[in-house]
Formats: C-alpha cells, sequence, structure tokens
C-alpha cells in the first residue's frame, strides 16, 4: 500500500533515494522494484532487521536484479549519518508527526537532498486525525506515538523553512481513515472486536486485490476523507 505517488517524485533507475523512517520497507521496496539506489533508515532495530531480509528475499526471488543497490540503517532522524547533497529523493512517509523537533528532522532531510533534487512528506491528514484524537486518549498518547496533528498550512511553511519549495499535494487512503474511527471508539488496542475484524478484511481484500469497486470508492473519497496528506517539495538549485 503505497501512499506517494512515484511519477510526482520523478525516481529513475540508478537515482539515490532515501527512505526516512521506513517501518516495514513499503515505499523502499517499491523504490528499488523502479532501479533506485535505495537506503532505507529506521531508529528501530526490529525494522532495519526486516527490510534487510526482505530485500535479500527479493533479489533471491528475481523480483530485483542482484545489482541493484539497496542498503538498510538504523539510525536518528536528526543526526542523518550522510552527506550534504547525497540523495536525488527522498522520502518521508508519516514519520513527521512521530519527532518532537521536526524543525530539525526537516532541516536534515532538506540538507542531505542534493539541489534540483525533489522530496515526497505524508503526515496523518488534520481532519480525520483530529476525530481519532477526539475518540481515544489512547490512540495517540503512547511511546513513539502522534505527538502534533498537521494543518496544511503549518506543514508547507515548516518544510519552506528547512529550504524546500513546494510543487502539489494529494490525499491518500479514505478508506482507512472510518477503519481507525472504529477502532478509537471501540478501544485501539481491541484488535479482536467484531467489527475492526470485518473491517480490516476489507482493507486486506483492497490491498491484496486492488477490485475496482473499492480503488474507485477511494479515489472518490481521497479529496473528502484521505487519511494522508501527500506534499511534494523540491530543493531550489
Amino acid at each position: 500500500m503505497l501512499t506517494v505517488d512515484y511519477e510526482r517524485l520523478g525516481v529513475s533507475r540508478g537515482e539515490r533515494l532515501l527512505d526516512l523512517g521506513c517501518g516495514g520497507g513499503r515505499h523502499a521496496f517499491q523504490a528499488v522494484r523502479l532501479g533506485a539506489r535505495v537506503v532505507a533508515l529506521d531508529a528501530q532495530s526490529e525494522e532495519v532487521t526486516q527490510v534487510r531480509n526482505t530485500i535479500g528475499a527479493m533479489v533471491d526471488a528475481g523480483e530485483v536484479r542482484g545489482d541493484d543497490e539497496a542498503g538498510v540503517v538504523q539510525g536518528n532522524a536528526l543526526r542523518l549519518p550522510f552527506s550534504d547533497g547525497t540523495f536525488d529523493r527522498v522520502i518521508a512517509a508519516e514519520v513527521l508527526e512521530h519527532i518532537p523537533d521536526d524543525n530539525a528532522a526537516m532541516a536534515e532531510l532538506s540538507r542531505v537532498l542534493r539541489p534540483g533534487g525533489t522530496m515526497a512528506v505524508t503526515v496523518p491528514r488534520f481532519g480525520p486525525e483530529a476525530v481519532n484524537w477526539a475518540l481515544s486518549h489512547e490512540y495517540h498518547d503512547v511511546p513513539g506515538g502522534h505527538v502534533r496533528i498537521y494543518r496544511r498550512s503549518t506543514l508547507l511553511g515548516r518544510l519552506r523553512g528547512a529550504g524546500l519549495r513546494p510543487l502539489g499535494s494529494h490525499h491518500a487512503h479514505a478508506l482507512h481513515s472510518p477503519y481507525w474511527w472504529v477502532r478509537c471508539l471501540v478501544g485501539p488496542q481491541r484488535d479482536n472486536h467484531p467489527v475492526v475484524k470485518a473491517y480490516h478484511r476489507l482493507l486486506v481484500w483492497d490491498i491484496t486485490s486492488a477490485p475496482r469497486i473499492t480503488r474507485t470508492a477511494e479515489h472518490l473519497l481521497n479529496p473528502l476523507l484521505g487519511k494522508s496528506l501527500v506534499v511534494y517539495l523540491e530543493k531550489p538549485a
């Protein structure tokens, strides 16, 4: 389930791409498939190990070429272990809302992006996220949880302050907003609640099968209910 549109980001074979806060690696895997030279970075050692193993399995299965470059690094978003202008493309998907000093993280992202390079940043959209916070304190008040809700203007203002120029934006994952509202309503930890389980099965079906009915519904609903805000930016040459 990808949040970033790689065509809008402009990813090409051989380009250097950083996936900051890679988590399970979904964006890194797609970038490797496209032939980018990928570095996936996360603060959690478990995530780093999982992504490294999955990339190895992709090579073994012939899903990607063995000579495609892909590295996985455990690191701190506030002190990235890369030189200035290392990357042609940068992705930071659903990570800035977890970082107390997000201005410092944005400055680091801008620093490691080359002049003329592009970046995609995704965060939870204000409206759907505000509903989650209103329904459940437990949803966000956990170790490593969300520390803020971004308004679009605030996010873009801070990214401009880091030296980046906005290029455009869109919303994604409308079908996921009601799922999280239900989870917050019944309790975020109640994975076995019948309604939560039924909705989860629907989302898994959508992700694995991409049926036209759910793809069309999400496309139509994204402007209203999209759970994620995705912004694309350029570092001026």
